[in-house]
């Protein structure tokens, strides 16, 4: 299992991150020929956002999230690894604290066991 957690920027992971996907997901490594290294390994996005949820639509900015996140989904094919249903905290420094503490404590727990809680679908 491997989790991506980042926020968004710029309808994507930040430049850092980038530059580690490039570098580290290399042919010969993790996909091509002999790239076998992650296959059957887990990929979760975890994201946080600075607009809310309805920012994300067809009628919004024009992209769903799903397609903002296809790039990362292609990638953990590419990689042969299981693609989960990211996590996404809309609006993240918008939340009441309370939700946040409640979101946490749901990711603490996801994170103790993460095939279990859930499903590899399941959110929280």
């Amino acid at each position: 299992m491997i989790v991506f957690q980042h926020p968004l920027y710029t309808w994507s992971c930040p430049a850092l991150l980038k530059e580690w996907l490039d570098r580290v997901l290399s042919r010969g490594f993790a996909s091509g020929a002999g790239g076998n290294e992650l296959a059957g390994k887990y990929w979760r996005s975890v994201i946080t956002t600075g607009e809310p949820e309805s920012a994300y639509r067809r009628d919004a900015n024009r992209y769903p999230m799903n397609d903002i996140l296809r790039p990362f989904e292609l990638t953990a094919g590419m990689c042969r690894m299981h693609w989960m249903s990211p996590i996404i905290v809309y609006w993240a420094r918008r939340q009441q604290p309370e939700e946040l503490r409640s979101r946490a404590l749901a990711y603490r727990d996801w994170l103790a066991n993460p095939i279990a809680a859930g499903g590899v679908h399941g959110g929280i």
